[in-house]
């Protein structure tokens, strides 16, 4: 009976100690964590130097969308878009970067000029429709009322041709012209002056077809 008992107290000191872990096995335990925690810190920290260093090859090898010391573009626009080029620039650093892909070379294009009283909108795209490049009034600085003029038109113009030029090779381009806008005919026209050769010409603006009842005239 007794060597049963000693038997029993036995196994019980050897489930004991397998079932609660030496402080030998927790110390280890602690230290593999606070290696991998380590670790981890390296390779987040490595990742962020290599995005960084990602981001600025990039921005040199790739220029700018257009060059901001053109002589022909005024003072105030350059600033404007060396602005827009600083905060792109802070954008991709804080962004993770993706796989880089090949660029398209888009010969031939479509533009379409979107000119209403209080603004003009240039917008060029491939035959299907995606955009390439594309400006505003408001992109190029002008404020107000200069926005709709057709030095402001001639501008935007300058600005979208040249992105699409250097980055798609664009040459050839079929204009679509929409809105009443005093910037219509000068962007047409900065469009052959800035290197694209304009193959045709079409005005898609809508026109109402006695679509809307008029209102009932006012009774004095």
């Amino acid at each position: 009976m007794s060597d049963n008992k000693e038997k029993d107290t036995n196994k019980e000191e050897l489930e004991k100690k397998l079932s609660s872990p030496s402080e030998e096995d927790k110390s280890s335990d602690t230290e593999k964590k606070e290696d991998i925690k380590v670790e981890k810190k390296g390779k987040k920290e490595v990742s962020k130097k290599e995005e960084e260093k990602e981001v600025k090859e990039e921005e040199e090898e790739s220029p700018m969308s257009f060059s901001v010391d053109d002589d022909e573009l005024p003072d105030d626009v350059k600033k404007k878009l060396e602005q827009n080029k600083a905060a792109r620039a802070k954008k991709k650093i804080i962004k993770k970067r993706k796989k880089k892909t090949t660029k398209l070379r888009v010969k031939i294009g479509k533009a379409f000029i979107q000119a209403t009283y209080n603004n003009t909108i240039v917008t060029l795209t491939d035959l299907q429709g995606n955009v390439i490049s594309w400006a505003s009034a408001g992109v190029a600085g002008f404020r107000g009322a200069k926005k709709a003029t057709p030095y402001a038109a001639s501008i935007i113009v300058k600005i979208a041709s040249m992105k699409a030029k250097e980055e798609y090779g664009l040459q050839e381009v079929s204009v679509f012209v929409s809105g009443v806008g005093t910037g219509r005919e000068s962007a047409v026209r900065a469009l052959n002056s800035n290197g694209l050769e304009v193959t045709s010409i079409k005005d898609i603006t809508p026109v109402p077809h006695n679509g809307c009842r008029p209102k009932k005239p006012r009774r004095v």
